[in-house]
């Protein structure tokens, strides 16, 4: 849920990263149901509700983000609806609400620039603040797993989530350090990771790739990714498109892998696995990015949090199967 601010806009206002690619893909239409299974700051959603006629579901487990929705839903009145939750449930939280098919779906991976502008979350190192990253206030905080996880298991974490390959020295160098005083603050952390990893040539700061990764696990980022995809696909109505921006490759590598495995277009068995000589079921869904779409130059150099955005869509297949007929009239 990357976000950037709209130059000259008002305060507040937000644009999703390839907001116009997004939409050119969704194709919003009149009388269309869709869903911004990320909302926010609600850019996606006002753009949905500003170029058709529509209804939108908006979900976030965040709820700040809940509560910033409630002035976008009093100016489209009875057009948008918010859900607190998490999008990993989504196919309850709509089958609750009495909604069951849509005609899109869009997903905006991550985490949202208001969350990492709020140094009280505790999501950004850029300024000091509570070592928290729950983006629904809940469960165990980066601090919890910084505290009680042992040195192997803080490694797997790090190289896991953040593909950090110096993820052994890192996590010896928190068990020593909380082993003198409790590690609790962003700016703490990021000075002992800044101690131990070399500067990177592109210029991305040492700590960078260990939040990521302890953002994912407090959040259950990728489990979340995995079971809202499938239900998302179950809610998709013939016709209708699932469309999602990703901005760092864990996430992208899942997106891809389903889209394909959706499409059919999934690597075949070995001729040697038993399952190869059996057929394949059609496939329900059609990609419409062949590879992953980039943002453009222009938006990249404007937006620096765009740079590592990747966005990938498929389309649910409409069939028109002939009605069917009783065995004595078939010829």
């Amino acid at each position: 849920m990357t976000h950037e601010t709209v130059p000259g806009g008002p305060a507040g206002t937000h644009v999703p990263v390839m907001l116009d690619e997004v939409l050119r893909t969704l194709a919003p239409r009149a009388g269309g149901c869709y869903l911004d299974a990320t909302f926010g700051g609600g850019g996606y959603t006002r753009a949905l509700l500003q170029a058709a006629d529509c209804t939108v579901w908006a979900i976030d487990r965040d709820p700040d983000a809940i509560a910033r929705g409630a002035a976008l839903a009093a100016a489209f009145p009875g057009r948008l609806h918010l859900l607190h939750g998490h999008f990993g449930t989504l196919f309850s939280l709509l089958s609750d609400s009495g909604v069951s098919r849509l005609d899109g779906v869009v997903f905006d991976l991550g985490v949202s620039s208001f969350q990492l502008d709020e140094p009280q979350r505790g999501f950004s190192f850029r300024a000091d603040g509570p070592l928290d990253m729950r983006m629904d206030r809940a469960g165990p905080s980066a601090a919890d797993l910084i505290a009680t996880l042992d040195e192997g298991a803080l490694a797997d974490l790090l190289y896991t989530y953040g593909e950090e390959r110096l993820s052994r020295r890192i996590a010896r160098a928190i068990v020593t350090a909380r082993a003198e005083e409790p590690i609790t603050t962003t700016g703490a952390l990021a000075a002992l990771i800044r101690r131990v990893v070399p500067p990177d040539r592109s210029g991305i700061d040492p700590a960078t790739r260990s939040f990521q990764a302890l953002r994912i696990r407090v959040n259950d980022e990728l489990g979340e990714i995995e079971a809202a995809l499938a239900q998302a696909a179950r809610m998709v109505a013939p016709g209708g498109r699932l469309v999602v921006v990703s901005f760092h490759s864990l996430e992208d590598r899942i997106v891809k892998r389903f889209m394909l495995d959706a499409a059919g277009r999934a690597p075949a068995p070995s001729r040697h696995d038993p399952r190869g000589l059996m057929e394949r079921a059609p496939s329900a869904w059609r990609l419409l990015t062949p590879r992953a779409v980039r943002p453009t130059p222009a938006e990249a150099a404007r937006n620096p949090r765009a740079r590592s955005a990747r966005l990938r869509a498929a389309a649910r297949i409409e069939t028109d199967k002939p009605a069917h007929r009783p065995a004595e009239e078939r010829p």
